[in-house]
């Protein structure tokens, strides 16, 4: 699902396109060096005792304490247990017309306590990490776990997560003063201003994040990560003879805010106003059954929703997906290979961990059209009689993990995408899109373009504005014809909802064209 959508949604309409930067979009190249990505032998061991320092020795905890919690929970026999402590200093600031219109800065900390049996779950949180809480909500869930308990093992011993290092540890909202990141979105101010005189308005944002979690099993799993997340977004109005239209860009991922130089900065400005303008000359757009061309980028967005979610392991365990049943069986045309890809160096939706304490993993979820397997959490994995796939994931302490995606894109073709675009005798070309909706049981999707072309024998003609796609997820696999060789990754602003929790994800995928979808149109 989209943007203000009532179902999940991928919460951005910003992408990278267009192409404008290569190195940023491109999922073997991120834009910064990715030096610090091999794993080292005391990677994993240096975050938990920053994560200890920071979550356990302020409260006078330690490991003896975790150690007799979960004891506590595991007097009932259950499958798993585990103890989910974090803190997240987050802070934003936006601009408009040159003025600072809100500043924020907050701090939340807290503990998840939980135990699983079979496929029931006992939860209790709190935002005090006292031992007296912590005491507490272990009581709490081990009250619940005796009448779930059904004569199960005791849970196996665990393996410790392999040492890895995706991104650094720094501190984002550290890296610069106040005055600093209010000058760095008065820069993007000026440029896209300096860009085109048709450019009224400009609003700009800038938003960091520091997260420090801690996973303490009781199959003797201990497992912490530290991940910073930036974003930065700029929004245009430009006006023409009393017609108004928006235009955006931004990007953004696991790195300090030294990431945002003056030469990316120029990008996102110039990429919002070309949008802009690009939708000012934009006539309505035609309707029917049409073959459509889809950008590389940011358009995966169709990929996430409509494919993407129906691959995750709790819809397929309980029967709800449309691919349930179908691993081993073509899914989709020959040529598709999609992954869901936790890591990657410095991406939005990359982990070092998951939210488990599993190492995340480079998972194949269709395979030249052949559906190889679904994404999974401990839970689901364990019921499915699969290996985890390192996707468990959850927005907080407050809530619980479930399979989610990370970084899901298409790989490339061997098509150049002007050739593509060139086989078109009548049809839509769409390199951006804004909100839509999925039934992740049938498949149907409705996605609405945010920047679109009518394009006649093979001709961009003019661009359309209020298109429509409409057609079924798995179906609409089988129906691609041409994969391009442009793979690209979104500018890293996607943000994914399930179930009322949203994480930083990732997507991406070549040119593509695709027979026989459904346009409505205004024409």
């Amino acid at each position: 699902m989209m943007k203000n959508s009532p179902s999940p949604a991928l919460a951005s309409p910003f992408a990278l396109a267009l192409g404008l930067d290569a190195g940023l979009a491109s999922p073997i190249a991120p834009r910064q060096a990715a030096k610090d990505s091999k794993p080292s032998v005391s990677a994993s061991q240096e975050r938990q005792r920053v994560a200890q320092d920071l979550l356990l020795a302020p409260f006078g905890l330690d490991e003896n304490h975790l150690q007799r919690v979960l004891a506590e929970i595991t007097q009932h026999q259950v499958d798993d247990a585990d103890l989910y402590f974090q803190t997240t200093r987050s802070e934003g600031w936006s601009l408009e017309e040159g003025i600072v219109k809100t500043g924020s800065f907050s701090i939340d900390q807290g503990v998840g306590v939980r135990a699983v049996s079979g496929e029931k779950t006992a939860f209790a949180y709190s935002d005090d990490i006292s031992w007296a809480s912590l005491l507490d909500a272990a009581r709490t869930v081990r009250t619940i776990t005796a009448a779930m308990s059904h004569g199960r093992q005791k849970v196996p011993r665990g393996k410790m997560p392999s040492a890895r290092r995706l991104y650094g540890v720094e501190d984002p909202i550290a890296s610069m003063d106040s005055t600093a990141k209010v000058q760095l979105l008065e820069k993007v101010e000026g440029m896209a201003r300096a860009v085109d005189p048709k450019v009224v308005q400009v609003m700009a944002s800038l938003s960091m994040e520091h997260d420090v979690v801690l996973v303490a099993r009781a199959n003797g799993v201990r497992a912490a990560d530290i991940r910073p997340l930036v974003r930065l977004s700029v929004t245009v109005i430009v006006e023409q003879n009393g017609r108004r239209e928006t235009g955006s860009s931004g990007g953004g991922g696991r790195f300090g805010l030294a990431y945002f130089d003056d030469a990316l900065l120029l990008s996102y400005a110039k990429e919002a106003v070309q949008c802009g303008l690009t939708n000012l000359e934009a006539r309505a757009a035609p309707a029917g059954e049409m073959a459509v061309v889809l950008g590389p980028g940011w358009p995966g967005i169709l990929l996430h929703e409509a494919i993407g979610h129906g691959l995750e392991g709790d819809f397929n365990r309980k029967g709800s997906s449309a691919f349930s049943g179908r691993i081993g069986k073509r899914v989709a045309a020959k040529g598709v290979t999609v992954l869901d890809d936790g890591t990657l160096a410095h991406r939005r939706g990359s982990l070092n961990v998951d939210d488990e304490g599993e190492v995340s993993q480079r998972n194949v979820l269709i395979e030249d059209g052949i559906l190889q397997g679904y994404i999974q959490d401990t839970m689901n994995a364990r019921l499915m009689g699969v290996k985890t796939t390192g996707n468990g994931r959850r927005e907080s302490y407050a809530h619980l993990p479930m399979p989610r995606m990370t970084n899901t894109y298409m790989l490339g073709g061997d098509r150049d995408p002007a050739e593509i675009i060139g086989s078109l005798k009548r049809g839509l070309y769409a390199s951006n899109f804004g909100g839509g909706q999925v039934d992740i049981t049938s498949g149907k999707f409705v996605f609405s373009t945010s920047q679109a072309w009518w394009v006649e024998n093979g001709k961009l003609l003019y661009p359309v504005k209020g298109a429509t796609l409409v057609g079924n997820g798995p179906d609409a696999l089988t129906r691609v014809s041409m994969i391009g060789s442009d793979l690209h990754l979104d500018s890293g602003v996607g943000t994914c909802g399930k179930e009322g929790q949203s994480v930083p994800v990732g997507v991406g995928q070549p040119t593509l064209r695709i027979e026989g979808l459904t346009v409505g149109g205004t024409a």
